[in-house]
């Protein structure tokens, strides 16, 4: 029988309570016990970035972290973004460059890309290509992913905020 804790946290800026193995990642919580399934399970050890979310204002695999860790903190999920104008502008900007494909990395990438461009609001090319380096997809050369990222910084205003 597993050691379960009562965990309380901010998800997609909604106070939570739930109850999680101390074994269980924050992946496993925010799929199986929540039902958020946007965050994605691709590799289990932190190398494809499909599990990207965000917590206290850093991007982080879910699959590394503990769901006792989420304890007092405060997470954003790719579902969580929905009203982010960068989350929107990236959105916009992935479909003009054709930068989607089978679709499964693409919630951690859009998750890291945002991250992004709320700390480097106009990014150039390098700069999304460094923000992107652990995210990986099978199906692109990246190329219209990156365009995509800068393409959507420069649509933004300056100071642009969700």
């Amino acid at each position: 029988m597993s050691l379960t804790l009562e965990i309380a946290f901010t998800l997609n800026g909604v106070r939570r309570r739930t109850s999680v193995g101390v074994e269980m990642s924050a992946l496993q919580m925010l799929r199986d016990v929540i039902g958020l399934t946007g965050t994605k399970y691709g590799c289990g050890e932190g190398e494809c970035g499909a599990c990207t979310i965000i917590v206290d204002g850093r991007s982080v695999n879910s699959c590394l972290l503990f769901a006792v860790d989420c304890d007092g903190r405060e997470i954003t999920t790719i579902e969580g973004m929905a009203g982010d104008a960068r989350a929107q502008a990236l959105q916009k900007a992935f479909v003009a460059h054709g930068a989607v494909q089978c679709g499964f990395c693409t919630p951690g990438i859009v998750v890291q890309a945002t991250h992004l461009l709320a700390t480097h609001p106009h990014p150039d090319a390098a700069a999304a290509k460094r923000a992107i380096e652990g995210n990986l997809c099978r199906c692109t050369g990246y190329q219209k992913i990156v365009d995509a990222i800068v393409e959507a910084g420069q649509s933004l205003p300056e100071g642009a905020r969700p």
